[in-house]
């Protein structure tokens, strides 16, 4: 029996981490001189050679790294539908969506993000960008596949393709800034990401806009095709493609294990408490509140009762219909402000990544070879080579709870401020690895409900507590995936959605539900535009019954409790209630000081 060489032993292990990474055991790896194009679910890399010298192990593990990632994330049928005919903007196309799958492996997986940047230097030693001497000898895909992996992973091009991209990079920004900046916001959805793709197109006139194909309303194919892909990727980091065919084969088992927890969450996440259009709004499904981890206040506070309260997911409210055409209109909001939204949202990025500043562990006997301990192995030939260890950042272990006045006084530009910061947040923090939770509180009726007609009815006993019936709103779970929610964030947008707002019972609510979650860290962030208010509860209580309880609230969970609070009110003074909060005149501010009140906890944290 033939000898197994390390050469083998290396393909055997890389084909291993390529079978992990794409979820598909079928991967293979083969070696050859050179690489060439890649078919089926088989990946063509270099070979790194008998020495199996560093680089050009990195570089096959890279290949192999963009061959599984293409595997996992890229439907070629989607693609082709939606690519155009012509082949300069058929590369410029093909180079965008390989700089996508690739942004959502390097993202993920820290191992994975420093094999495709090794292929990266790569390929651009062999292309004809750093041969440019001018913009017309710079080949378009290959620079606009740099700027949309700069745009989407943070990393700077090649320094050898610079010369030749600072040549094109002005006519590209001048044309399509705000489309690269928009890519990041729909990196694991195929389908949205190719249309933003094509507008890119249209702007460096490279196809016309007749030519564009018409979006698909239906968006059941993308969970069809992508279901795991905002949830998968964060469970991901602790593979590594390297050369530890044991770990790798533990990895392997956990990567299944892994898959099958998040099937029965997936099929949680989908489950419908009622048939769409069964139900309006007068008719949807109510249940009590739940607050397992309410504290025990100090004060008189009470309701007088609890039995009309609910707690209610977006969907039941309005049927799908409507729902549908209501997210149509909170887009058309969200397109006029497009440029403004995604500036921020990739400020907040930058400023939740750059708290992930990689750490590691030195003189480790295996790992990454260190290099800038080589020059003490020239000097002393007999000392051993050191490696090191990347650190596990504990960034991800976080949840932020953002919750949203629904009262009357937000309808208008507020609410739709409002709903589209929720929108952009969700979306960048789910790419950050950040789990998020979009929650919203009004009343079900104006000036008391059946909570009041109760107390008339028992002869209008003194000091009653709250009189009206609590709505409590889920627009979107921690663990749900952002294109499952999307489209409830449109009930903001809702007429007679927005009644009276009783802030003190809706921050405990969410930070019970923030309790209970299983990440270290909590966050909650509030949105509102004012003191509390409902005219029933004031006239049989005094005008200062619900302030009183709010600030109660507040206090025990700033002094209490771990979970990190943060206000934002909107035309009026908030920071007299909350001890970290800012206050802003204008709703279009909303955006920025959202992103500024996020990164500001964050940054407190690094």
């Amino acid at each position: 029996m033939a000898e197994t060489t390390p050469l083998d032993r290396f393909r055997q292990v890389l084909a291993g981490a390529a079978r992990a990474i794409a979820r598909d055991p079928e991967v293979e790896v083969a070696f050859a001189s050179e690489s060439g194009a890649q078919g089926g679910k088989l990946a063509r890399v270099v070979s790194p050679g008998p020495g199996l010298a560093p680089r050009l192990v990195a570089e096959a593990r890279g290949a192999a790294d963009s061959v599984a990632l293409r595997l996992r994330h890229h439907d070629a049928k989607l693609h082709g539908t939606q690519a155009p005919a012509d082949p300069e903007a058929r590369a410029v196309f093909d180079a965008l969506e390989g700089a996508r799958v690739e942004a959502l492996g390097a993202r993920a997986m820290a191992g994975v993000r420093g094999n495709l940047s090794e292929l990266a230097e790569a390929r651009i030693r062999s292309d004809a960008i750093t041969r440019a001497r001018s913009a017309e000898e710079v080949p378009l895909a290959t620079a606009i596949g740099l700027l949309a992996r700069e745009r989407l992973t943070g990393e700077a091009p090649p320094e050898a393709a610079a010369r030749g991209l600072e040549l094109v990079r002005p006519w590209i920004e001048e044309k399509a800034a705000g489309d690269l900046d928009s890519l990041a916001l729909a990196l694991d959805d195929q389908a949205a990401f190719a249309a933003l793709a094509r507008k890119l197109l249209e702007d460096l006139e490279l196809v016309a806009a007749e030519d564009t194909p018409e979006e698909d309303p239906d968006e059941g194919g993308e969970d069809e095709q992508g279901e795991d892909e905002g949830e998968d990727d964060s469970d991901d980091e602790e593979q590594d493609a390297g050369p530890q065919g044991g770990e790798m084969e533990q990895r392997a088992q956990q990567e299944q294990s892994d898959e099958e927890q998040e099937d029965l969450d997936a099929d949680d996440s989908d489950e419908e408490p009622g048939e769409p259009g069964e139900q309006g709004e007068s008719s949807a499904a109510a249940r009590p509140n739940r607050r397992p981890n309410e504290p025990e206040l100090a004060g008189d506070y009470r309701a007088f009762t609890t039995r009309f309260d609910e707690v209610v997911e977006a969907s039941d409210l309005c049927d799908e219909e409507e729902l549908n055409r209501l997210r149509a209109y909170l887009d058309t909001q969200l397109g006029a402000l497009q440029g403004v939204v995604t500036r921020l949202a990739n400020r907040l990025q930058r400023r939740l990544m750059a708290q992930q500043a990689r750490s590691w562990d030195f003189d480790q006997e295996e790992g990454l070879l260190d290099a800038a301990r080589l020059a003490r192995v020239i000097v002393s030939p007999g000392h051993s080579l050191s490696y090191k260890i990347e650190r596990e950042t504990e960034f991800k272990d976080t949840v932020v709870s953002l919750l949203i006045d629904n009262s009357g006084s937000m309808r208008g530009r507020p609410i739709s401020i409002a709903a589209i910061s929720a929108d952009i947040l969700a979306r960048t923090l789910e790419r950050c690895g950040v789990a998020t939770e979009i929650l919203g509180f009004t009343t079900r009726a104006w000036k008391g409900g059946q909570s009041r007609e109760a107390w008339l009815g028992d002869g209008r006993p003194p000091s009653p507590g709250r009189l009206n019936d609590l709505r409590h709103i889920v627009y979107k779970r921690a663990d749900e995936p952002y294109r499952h929610a999307r489209r409830n964030l449109g009930l903001m947008m809702r007429e007679g959605l927005l009644k009276e707002n009783i802030d003190g019972e809706a921050l405990l609510w969410a930070h019970g539900r923030l309790i209970a979650r299983p990440e270290e860290r909590r966050i909650l962030m509030v949105i509102s535009d004012g003191a509390p208010v409902d005219d029933s509860t004031a006239s049989a209580n005094g005008g200062a019954y619900l302030e009183k309880h709010l600030r109660q609230v507040i206090g025990w969970i700033e002094t209490r409790s771990p979970v990190e609070l943060s206000a934002i009110g909107i035309g009026h003074d908030v920071t007299r209630y909350y001890e970290r909060a800012v206050t802003i005149m204008d709703a279009e501010q909303l955006g920025g000081a959202l992103v500024e009140q996020l990164a500001g906890l964050f940054d407190l944290k690094g």
